[in-house]
């Protein structure tokens, strides 16, 4: 008699969860997708996500807030100020960025360094000039050049000498895209793609009901960046993923082909067989940060690395001795393919 009170005690509760799960199912497969798109960081930004709002005024005060402190491009930005060495206050964006950025740059031996700048600055990609900097220029720079040149200490940065330049435009576009996602989440949406000039992170499903998929370029030479081609398709929901890649920007001296990609050690351009290098990972700025790195490395050292940070996953392309377009990717990856 008991246990029968207890359980029409509880039907109406039962129902009442029941109608509530059929309510929420029904307006979230009626609720919208917002498509968003800008500019921001020098590149383009494509914003996808389920909600009833049009959230752009928000999504791009948040990236104003990433702007203000890493864009060197905004002279009254944190790291503009920093760079010109007047005085400035740290913010939390600013901090978290650096410290990651130095914990990438000890993980991978300096290959990622966020002083590079003044040598990328220098050999003048985007040909614009016609001759290579002389071994004496080269040398020059080089002792601004270092990831150890430049400290946080206390609420302040600290370097080594006030030529020393930074620049986060190898971790910020993902860091970015990681402060979208932090806003989204934070107003409790689950379904979203954000692109920032190709820095990717995914949650849930897409308007079409599943996994969000990405697809990979092949890497051919085009450094007018009109031909694409896709390599192959993968699944990344709930990741972040990040390419880097030498086929779009480079020239020819000599019968070499100078890549884009600058080794903070050596001051002069890598010259390797990895074209293209794609990480997925939890973050977006992590991504970016190894993806950038690898490129440095080359994919016998990025191999190394890969297998001391599990939680990396990568797809490499690259060029065997005879120059065709070869492919290795992590073994956790193979269930992403579709393609």
């Amino acid at each position: 008699m008991k246990h029968n009170k207890k359980l029409l005690w509880q039907l109406p509760f039962l129902a009442f969860l029941i109608i509530g799960t059929v309510y929420i199912v029904s307006h979230q497969q009626s609720m919208p997708y917002q498509h968003n798109q800008g500019f921001v960081f020098g590149t383009v930004y494509n914003i996808t996500y389920q909600s009833d709002k049009d959230l752009q005024p928000e999504i791009e005060a948040e990236l104003r807030k990433v702007d203000n402190s890493l864009s060197t491009f905004n002279k009254e930005s944190i790291i503009s100020k920093i760079n010109s060495n007047r005085p400035t206050k740290l913010n939390e964006m600013f901090v978290e960025v650096f410290d990651h950025a130095k914990q990438v740059s000890r993980e991978t031996d300096g290959a990622f360094d966020i002083t590079v700048a003044p040598l990328v600055n220098l050999w003048g990609f985007g040909f614009k000039q016609g001759s290579n900097p002389s071994r004496q220029k080269i040398d020059s720079l080089m002792q601004f050049i270092g990831y150890d040149k430049v400290s946080l200490v206390g609420k302040s940065i600290r370097k080594s000498h006030p030529q020393v330049m930074l620049d986060c435009s190898a971790i910020a576009k993902g860091y970015g895209a990681d402060v979208v996602a932090r806003f989204l989440r934070k107003n409790d949406i689950t379904n979203f793609m954000i692109e920032i000039g190709g820095e990717i992170v995914t949650s849930g499903n897409s308007e079409k009901r599943v996994p969000w998929k990405i697809g990979i370029n092949k890497p051919i030479e085009d450094s007018t960046d009109v031909n694409t081609e896709i390599q192959t398709v993968l699944n990344v929901t709930d990741k972040a993923m990040a390419t880097s890649g030498n086929y779009r920007n480079f020239y020819y001296k000599g019968g070499k082909k100078y890549a884009h990609t600058i080794d903070p050690k050596t001051g002069f351009p890598v010259q390797h067989s990895l074209l293209s290098a794609t990480v997925l990972t939890n973050d977006c700025a992590t991504a970016d940060a190894y993806a950038t790195a690898f490129m440095v490395m080359g994919i016998e050292k990025a191999r190394k690395v890969l297998e001391k940070h599990k939680e990396l996953m990568a797809y490499f392309i690259y060029s065997d001795g005879k120059g065709a377009l070869k492919v290795w990717y992590s073994p956790e990856l193979e269930k992403k393919i579709i393609n």
